[in-house]
């Protein structure tokens, strides 16, 4: 996730054969890693021409044409728009259409920076602080859908590099975290059973490379140690061939995945490469709706996609495309759970129901971050507001959205 200032096939594919043959892979002898300047990844920055002199359904069709297939129509102001006209139904797939029948989603920030008290943990942060003695994804399943949510989306590997499964390709996991069931949990099998169980959609976020540690976020790496961008060591050298290691076991051993939602796909390191890395999910999972944070076009991600708490923009009014807008239901762009303090630590109920209300009128849904909390449990005033929040919505409605 960005801060408010961020830069934040059937059969197995031959990279995961080579991981499950040899073991996990050695943490020692990798080369050093590639180094960038600190700093978001460039936003999209090329409209497109001027349309030329023609009739106005012929500039619909066109703009949809070009929203599709080559990039963003319009700059990425507050009122920035993706596309200004209707996309046939016949241009979008089955599982597009279906995206935009979700409409209210819970995105769960959880893992190591949930203890450290951080939003970027860079991966050296003390693993035995992870002990989440009460954990039950089962409640954070029923505090969503009884808010009238239809999907959640947990974060299974955040910016400190920690898959939340043990990984065949680094140590670098869950099996770090020894105070929590010995090192033997397993949290993404226990949040895709309790999704499934009470007929929620799955969601996977995994966050891609990227400059997360440094002195200004108090998370830079120790003395000779090198800096992990977001990835364990293993994956030094070349991160995308690791990547698509970790992402063939995330969308091989969890049977199917509604949406994969990746952050930070335009980063330095591997953002040439995304046709690349987008071609090896849909041969994975062909029914998983991927999305690519902040991408405002069809082209980089099924979904348009704005995070909110960065830029504070929407789709346009008129938007007829796939799109989510997502947010945190705490103040000042935190994602992993904090202490509330005052009331102002929260987002007020009657704003994140109106700003759901308003993406939904805007064909967009609204993914709304609600964390748990050191005991693994979405708990106290967050659980509080959301409840605040489902009843507003079940009382006032939601804006119908339009059908393309």
């Amino acid at each position: 996730m960005t801060e408010s200032r961020r830069v934040p096939s059937s059969g197995v594919p031959g990279p995961l054969q080579e991981a499950l043959a040899g073991g996990k892979l050695a943490a020692s002898g990798h080369p050093a890693l590639l180094q960038y300047s600190p700093g978001r990844p460039n936003a999209h920055a090329n409209p497109s021409p001027p349309l030329p002199l023609i009739s106005l359904p012929q500039k619909k069709a066109l703009a949809v044409l070009l929203a599709i297939l080559s990039g963003p129509l319009a700059s990425r102001g507050a009122t920035a728009a993706p596309a200004d006209a209707a996309t046939p139904a016949s241009q979008l797939s089955v599982q597009q259409r279906d995206f935009m029948t979700w409409r209210f989603g819970m995105f769960i920030h959880f893992n190591l920076g949930t203890f450290a008290d951080t939003d970027w943990a860079g991966g050296y942060e003390d693993p035995s602080l992870f002990n989440p003695t009460r954990l039950d994804c089962g409640q954070w399943a029923d505090a969503a859908k009884a808010a009238g949510m239809t999907y959640l989306v947990l974060t299974v590997k955040h910016t400190e590099g920690i898959a939340l499964y043990d990984s065949a390709v680094t140590d670098h996991d869950i099996t770090m975290f020894r105070n929590f069931r010995g090192g033997k949990g397993d949290i993404v099998r226990e949040f895709v059973n309790a999704c499934r169980s009470r007929g929620l959609k799955v969601g996977f976020y995994y966050c891609f490379p990227g400059d997360y540690s440094d002195e200004a976020h108090r998370n830079a790496p120790p003395p000779n140690k090198p800096n992990l961008h977001g990835l364990p060591v293993e994956a030094a050298g070349d991160y995308v061939a690791f990547m698509k290691r970790q992402l063939a076991e995330m969308l091989q051993n969890y049977g199917p995945v509604d949406l994969l939602w990746v952050d930070q796909y335009e980063n330095k390191y591997t953002k040439d490469r995304w046709p690349e890395v987008m071609a090896f999910i849909r041969s994975l999972q062909p029914r998983c709706v991927l999305l690519a944070n902040n991408a405002r076009n069809l082209s980089d991600s099924d979904v348009l996609s704005y995070e909110y708490p960065w830029k504070s923009e929407m789709p346009p009014r008129d938007n007829l495309l796939p799109a989510e807008v997502c947010d945190t239901i705490q103040t000042g762009a935190r994602w992993f759970w904090r202490e509330v303090r005052q009331p102002s630590d929260l987002q007020a109920a009657a704003d994140v129901a109106a700003r759901a209300r308003e993406c939904n009128g805007r064909n967009a849904n609204y993914l709304l971050d609600v964390p748990p909390d050191r005991d693994g449990l979405i708990s106290g005033p967050q659980l509080a507001r959301l409840q605040e929040i489902g009843a507003l919505l079940r009382s006032n409605g939601t804006t119908s959205r339009v059908t393309p």
